[in-house]
């Protein structure tokens, strides 16, 4: 009989934990209880189960204990259980039957926990992780989104990782790091949605980044990291000089190769590009111009590639080439900040976005409300008639879109 009184049980306790009666915040009674319907308990009105004596025989077990209390359907007093309540005065005794931490002793355990990583790991992201969560552990308010309460050892998994990754001082693959710090190749992919969430809550240079974009920045890579460019320029190697200009396609270089090159000979560049998307970089043309593809936003190894440029050829225009989406104008935004590189916009402007707006798609929900936001923190942002014309005609449009080896 111990299948369902344990069911039963357990779910009452859930019931209580997540309740207002837990946290103490309930301003009228509060009674903790578990429906007997088709959908919580389709056995005890399945007519072929054997299942109703059983649970009829345990719920009259579990009221002579003192753990609830049976409530009857009107006129079937006896037949049909409607509820049953758990009784509040027996809660120890109710968790030792399902052989249960109480979930105070459980925050209790897990704040205690969050206090020794707090005087342990010092990187930023992963201090500001453990004050939110010990908050609002104390306040009695959700952490499932980071921690299992009943799986310590995972949140120290986690809180460690990101301090790992915070102080990660040399480039490789993600596997690899996962392997050296969790002795598990998969341990880091795995537990990738609660790190990117965290960081991008913490980490204001990770704010609206996937994943992948994150641990780049901290030289963490899922594939090799290549540097894609073109354009007719010297680049130099060591001894060796290349004119990237004979490659039509240009050239990629390793992250790990980024630091030894310079470029020689940048007299016949007027314009740097940097472009969002891989298709566009391979297709399009411009003369007396540097291009180089971004890959979305730039990390640590194109911030270098771009200095170097910069440096070389401080007196070029200097231009962003995305998508004409709220990600677009934040990756422009991002390089712009982060470069310190007076980076204007290529082709993200109305002129194009009307032009080119049959290609267009529509906007999301997600795209409006952003959208909203970035006009409403900023209602004198350079772009704000794109926005206000993206709101206005429900379209954005991808870089592709104006793919045509000619210039804008």
């Amino acid at each position: 009989m111990g299948r369902y009184d344990r069911k039963i049980v357990d779910r009452l306790l859930d019931s209580y934990e997540s309740s207002s009666l837990f946290t103490g915040t309930n301003k009228v009674a509060v009674h903790i209880a578990f429906s007997f319907n088709r959908s919580t308990l389709p056995a005890y009105f399945d007519e072929s189960s054997l299942a109703y004596e059983e649970i009829h025989a345990s719920m009259e077990e579990l009221e002579r204990q003192g753990i609830l209390r049976i409530e009857w359907k009107k006129g079937k007093e006896g037949h049909i259980i409607s509820k049953v309540i758990l009784c509040m005065e027996k809660l120890e005794k109710a968790y030792a039957f399902v052989s249960r931490v109480p979930k105070t002793e459980r925050v209790r355990q897990n704040r205690a926990l969050l206090a020794e990583l707090r005087e342990r790991v010092h990187t930023p992201i992963c201090q500001a992780l453990i004050a939110y969560l010990d908050d609002r552990l104390e306040k009695a308010q959700p952490v499932k989104e980071f921690m299992d309460l009943a799986n310590p050892a995972e949140t120290q998994i986690l809180l460690n990782g990101i301090a790992q990754i915070e102080q990660n001082q040399r480039s490789c693959y993600i596997r690899e790091f996962s392997l050296e710090h969790f002795h598990d190749s998969k341990v880091l992919e795995a537990m990738g949605g609660k790190i990117a969430k965290a960081m991008r809550m913490f980490g204001e240079e990770c704010r609206g980044k996937e994943l992948e974009e994150i641990l780049a920045e901290y030289g963490i890579y899922h594939t090799p990291n290549y540097v894609y460019f073109k354009g007719n320029v010297s680049l130099g190697i060591g001894n060796l000089e290349y004119q990237i200009g004979e490659l039509r396609q240009g050239i990629g270089i390793s992250g790990e190769d980024i630091e030894r090159i310079t470029f020689r000979d940048v007299s016949q560049i007027r314009k740097v590009i940097t472009i969002e998307n891989l298709t566009t970089f391979f297709r399009w043309q411009e003369p007396e111009s540097l291009m180089i593809y971004l890959g979305g936003y730039h990390n640590g190894v194109r911030r270098a590639l771009l200095g170097e440029i910069y440096r070389a050829a401080p007196d070029a225009g200097y231009y962003h080439f995305g998508d004409i989406d709220v990600g677009g104008f934040l990756i422009y935004e991002d390089l712009c900040h982060r470069t310190g590189i007076p980076f204007k916009r290529y082709g993200m402007d109305l002129k194009h976005l009307m032009q080119y707006e049959k290609y267009g798609r529509a906007l999301t929900e997600n795209d409006r409300t952003r959208i909203e936001r970035m006009l409403r923190e900023n209602p004198d942002i350079e772009y704000a008639d794109v926005l206000k014309y993206m709101l206005t005609a429900g379209v954005k449009l991808e870089q592709e879109c104006f793919v045509g080896g000619t210039e804008l």
